[in-house]
């Protein structure tokens, strides 16, 4: 009887023991929060050099394009033939009208440089909007319903696929006579929208399968609301990665087509049009052709490394 009653009396001693043990150490939280892939990429995104650099450009060229006026007060339009014609740079003046010099038309190449901002990022904005919207939801039926839906959409994807982008925008925008802004959009984005949709096929095929989506399904939830709630969120990660770096290949689509003549023309205000403008004066006055084509590249490239920095923060296999 003594040994029993010692018996009982160790046990108490013993979970305590394994209380101890499991307990956590003093200093570290009860419980760590597990960071979902938004947080875990902004994250990483905060510590990328190549984010940051591209970020600040990205503000800085989207303020230019929205206030103009912040940058300087002179006008896109103001000629002046007999003072100003073809006059060369003047690098001591920041900022001031004459910085960049003047084109064949007596008009500051700085004030155009500015203004031209609004016209290019426009079209770049809009086009990665419209393609992203038509590709995200052709792709998210194509993927969700399979079958002959996605057969049909799949070739019709393919059709459009099979028609060189700039040639077919081309052949659009020649049969307008008047070439404005929206234009120029609906005429990329109609032939733009293939890549995204592809993606999103892709991304809703694998997704679909997942057990709350099945779950969701045997609760009765509607297809509007499996699609919207459980599906496109989960989606969007890929789609993001390709819209961000395709922005900046519509921004140099856009000054292609208007160096060519068929895409945005005076009186708007574009780095296109002053590139083939100042074609003209390659050998008189390179600065005139110069200045707006660097301005494309480093808008083009900013949206480059944005996205391949975007692209590097969500996708985990490359993290």
């Amino acid at each position: 009887m003594p040994e029993k009653t010692a018996d009982k009396v160790e046990l108490p001693e013993a979970t305590g023991a394994a209380s101890e043990a499991t307990a956590p150490e003093a200093g570290t939280p009860a419980s760590a929060k597990a960071r979902s892939l938004w947080s875990d990429a902004w994250h990483d995104l905060r510590r990328n050099p190549l984010f940051l650099i591209s970020a600040v450009l990205i503000v800085l060229l989207i303020v230019m394009a929205a206030a103009p006026s912040l940058f300087t007060s002179a006008s896109p339009r103001d000629a002046d033939l007999a003072k100003h014609y073809l006059q060369p740079p003047n690098w001591g003046h920041f900022f001031a009208p004459d910085w960049f010099g003047y084109d064949g038309q007596g008009r500051s190449i700085y004030a155009r440089v500015i203004y031209g901002a609004r016209a290019s990022i426009l079209v770049g904005v809009g086009v990665t909007l419209a393609v992203t919207v038509l590709g995200t939801l052709v792709g998210m039926v194509a993927g969700y319903f399979g079958g002959l839906v996605d057969t049909l959409l799949s070739r019709v994807t393919d059709i459009f696929m099979g028609i060189p982008y700039l040639l077919g925008a081309l052949v659009i925008l020649t049969t307008f006579a008047e070439r404005k802004v929206w234009v120029v959009i609906l005429a990329m984005a109609f032939l733009g929208w293939t890549t995204i949709a592809r993606v999103a096929r892709g991304a809703v095929v694998t997704i679909k399968q997942a057990d709350y989506v099945v779950a969701a399904k045997a609760l009765g939830a509607s297809t509007t609301r499996v699609l919207l709630r459980h599906i496109l969120p989960n989606a969007l990660a890929p789609i993001i990665v390709v819209a961000t770096i395709a922005l900046g290949g519509y921004i140099a689509a856009e000054a292609t087509l208007s160096f060519l003549g068929v895409g945005l023309a005076e009186p708007t205000v574009s780095w296109g049009v002053d590139v083939s403008a100042g074609r003209q004066q390659l050998r008189n006055a390179p600065y005139v052709l110069i200045v707006p084509s660097v301005m494309v590249s480093v808008t083009v490239l900013s949206f480059l490394m944005f996205g391949d920095a975007v692209r590097n923060a969500l996708d985990p296999k490359l993290r």
